[in-house]
């Protein structure tokens, strides 16, 4: 199991988001730190991940035991964009 670990921009981003949305996103973060199951691509043109949970986007980087959540956003705003 891997630890999640939020920055600070991703935990406000989580925060902004509706409840339904969060609950999602946590469960799907947790799910793949424990199973490695996920809707999971490597970005092209920058290091990191993306996983997809619904219409919502989390950027991600990871190593051995632990999982950085960078941003949170839907796929339609400036998600992919952001540094």
């Amino acid at each position: 199991m891997k630890t999640i670990v939020f920055t600070r921009a991703a935990a406000k981003d989580l925060d902004a988001l509706p409840a339904m949305a969060q609950e999602a996103i946590v469960t799907a973060l947790s799910t793949y730190a424990v199973e490695g199951r996920g809707d999971i691509k490597h970005l092209s043109g920058r290091d990191g991940y993306r996983m997809r949970v619904g219409d919502y986007r989390v950027i991600f980087d990871e190593d051995a035991q632990t999982i950085l959540a960078i941003y949170i956003g839907r796929r339609s705003t400036t998600t992919y964009r952001r540094n």
